[in-house]
């Protein structure tokens, strides 16, 4: 291990779909984080790792910041606050633009009470003018006295190799926390739940945005197939007709492009087996958010 070595953790902020999980799986190399043009995709604490030769980055990725409407919605900005403080570096992912609107000034109020270093990332400069990310940077520099400030795309990777540099700048020396091969935390069935849940997003209207959650009731390797059964749980019967479709077709599709999914992740062949139950208010209650995996106590 050299000298010099840095490790720490990092965690990305941002209003929702400004790209954080697109931006976590550029730096990664590979796709763990779900991404969804759907707001509140992410809710738990996703860690992912990169190892360089310089340094261990662990990304722990918070629930979005946004002013809380039910339970679910309080657990996820309480999450995400008590997340600023106990990391080495934030990340604030913001879109390119010289307007700062109210989401942003909320943002900006949570960080004036940290002492984390913060590292402004303005996303999606693919899509502007070069001559244009000067204004975005100054009118921000106006607003919070920012460690760094640098300008990235993460859909093309553009800039994302001078981000980690940046990053590992504000890591303490020391050495890895995780072992070069590992790259998440999330027990696998927290990914695959994660999975299924991003292909049901994808395949259903917005009428079913994020009232959708889903359960793993059993996985467990057979003859070197796995054999998954899950429950995709919504709030109510209308859309249990929507999630089935006509003759299950709908149920169908999100099984398959899931098992896909999880195959190649997995590395294995897998037998996925789905059903839909309707539970009203789910989110509102403290019991099935613990049973779906939301735990205060992380």
């Amino acid at each position: 291990m050299r000298e010099d070595y840095r490790s720490g953790f990092v965690t990305l902020i941002g209003r929702p779909n400004v790209g954080k999980s697109t931006l976590m799986n550029k730096l990664i190399g590979q796709k763990i984080a779900i991404t969804s043009n759907k707001p509140q995709t992410t809710r738990n604490r996703i860690q992912t790792v990169l190892t360089t030769e310089e340094g261990q980055i662990v990304f722990v990725d918070t629930p979005g910041i946004h002013k809380a409407k039910n339970k679910l919605g309080e657990y996820m900005v309480h999450v995400a606050e008590r997340t600023l403080n106990e990391v080495d570096v934030v990340l604030w992912l913001v879109e390119p633009s010289t307007f700062i609107g109210a989401g942003e000034r909320h943002i900006i109020e949570q960080l004036k009470r940290v002492t984390t270093p913060v590292v402004l990332v303005i996303n999606k400069v693919d899509m502007v003018k070069k001559e244009e990310v000067l204004t975005f940077i100054d009118a921000y520099r106006k607003e919070y006295d920012f460690a760094e400030i640098v300008p990235v795309s993460a859909r093309t990777g553009e800039n994302t190799d001078e981000l980690v540099k940046v990053i590992l700048k504000y890591l303490p020396y020391g050495p890895q926390f995780y072992d070069e091969d590992t790259i998440t935390d999330q027990p696998e069935r927290q990914i695959v739940a994660e999975i299924i849940r991003e292909k049901a997003l994808h395949s259903l209207n917005e009428e079913i945005p994020h009232g959708i959650a889903v359960a793993i009731d059993r996985m467990k390797m057979q003859r070197k197939v796995m054999h998954i059964d899950a429950t995709i749980i919504c709030e109510r019967d209308s859309h249990k007709g929507i999630i089935i479709g006509k003759q299950g077709s709908m149920l169908k599709k999100i099984g398959s492009t899931a098992r896909y999914e999880i195959e190649r992740m997995l590395d294995c062949k897998v037998n996925l087996k789905l059903w839909v139950k309707v539970q009203k208010n789910w989110r509102d209650s403290d019991f099935m958010m613990k049973n779906f995996g939301y735990k205060e106590d992380e």
